[in-house]
C-alpha cells in the first residue's frame, strides 16, 4: 500500500512539474491594430486625408527574448492596411531593446522623420492586478491595469508561464510576458498571435548602435521645444492639447 501511494505521489509531482515548465526564450508575434482616423483631428486637411486611409492600421511585430534580454521590432504590414508611406516609416524604424538584468533599455524612435536613440534605465510602471483572466495564443493570462506618462492607462494581459517581465514597446514590469495590451488613449491594441519556441533569432539580442544617444527626459524636453508651435493654431485649445499629447505619447511609448 505504501509503495502504491509513493508511486501515485511521484506521478502527481512529475505531472505537475511538466505542466509548470516555464518559457525563458522564444519569439512572439503580435498583431498591432491602430484606429488611425481617430488619432486625427477634424480640420479640413485631416478630413480630406481620411478618405484615402483604411479604417485600421494593422501590422505585425516580433518580440524576441532570451537570457533576460529582449528586442521588439516591426516585421510586416497586413495586406488590409492602406496608408501612405510616410505613415509607415515611423513604425518600420522603431525598435525597443531591454536588458532586464542590467535594468537598462534602449529605444530607436523615428520622430518627425529623424531617428533618435534613447538609452536610459528601465522606467517604473504602476500596476494593479485584477482577477480577470483570458487565454491568448494558448496561454492563460491575467489582467493588470497600469499607468504610464503620468495619466495614460494601459490594460494588459500577462502570463507567468513566460518568465520575462516584458511586453510590447516599452510596457513591462509584470511577473510574466504581456501577450495582450490595449492603450485606449492611443486607439491601439497588441495581441500575441503565436509563440515560437524554436528561438532562431538569438543573434538579434544586442543593444542598438548609435553615434549619439539621449536620456528620456532630455529628448522629451528637446522635442517639446522644437514642436511647441505645432499645436497652437486655431481656437480649439482642447483639440490642440489632445493632438500634442498623442504626439508625445506615441513618440515616447
Amino acid at each position: 500500500m505504501k509503495s502504491i501511494l509513493f508511486i501515485l505521489t511521484t506521478l502527481i509531482f512529475t505531472t505537475t512539474a511538466i505542466a509548470q515548465q516555464f518559457i525563458e526564450k522564444a519569439v512572439v508575434e503580435y498583431e498591432v491594430n491602430t484606429n488611425l482616423k481617430k488619432t486625427m483631428s477634424n480640420d479640413s486637411w485631416d478630413e480630406m486625408m481620411k478618405d484615402n486611409l483604411s479604417d485600421l492600421k494593422i501590422s505585425y511585430y516580433t518580440y524576441t527574448f532570451a537570457d533576460n534580454k529582449s528586442i521588439f521590432k516591426f516585421d510586416r504590414w497586413s495586406s488590409k492596411t492602406k496608408i501612405p508611406k510616410y505613415y509607415k516609416d515611423q513604425d518600420e524604424e522603431n525598435t525597443w531593446y531591454f536588458d532586464f538584468g542590467a535594468k537598462k533599455m534602449m529605444m530607436q524612435k523615428q520622430i518627425v522623420g529623424t531617428n533618435f536613440v534613447i538609452a536610459d534605465s528601465i522606467q517604473n510602471i504602476e500596476w494593479k492586478i485584477t482577477n480577470e483572466n483570458r487565454e491568448i495564443a494558448g496561454y492563460n493570462c491575467r489582467k493588470a491595469v497600469g499607468k504610464i506618462m503620468d495619466d495614460v492607462y494601459v490594460f494588459a494581459f500577462y502570463t507567468d508561464e513566460i518568465t520575462i517581465s516584458g511586453g510590447p514597446c516599452s510596457i513591462h514590469g509584470l511577473s510574466g510576458l504581456i501577450l495582450g495590451l490595449s492603450i485606449p488613449r492611443l486607439y491601439t491594441s497588441f495581441v500575441a498571435t503565436k509563440v515560437d519556441l524554436s528561438m532562431t533569432k538569438a543573434s538579434e539580442l544586442k543593444p542598438i548602435t548609435a553615434k549619439k544617444t539621449y536620456d528620456l527626459l532630455g529628448l522629451k524636453k528637446e522635442i517639446e521645444e522644437k514642436t511647441k508651435e505645432w499645436f497652437d493654431y486655431g481656437d480649439d485649445k482642447e483639440e490642440n492639447n489632445r493632438r500634442k499629447n498623442n504626439f508625445l505619447w506615441n513618440a515616447f511609448l
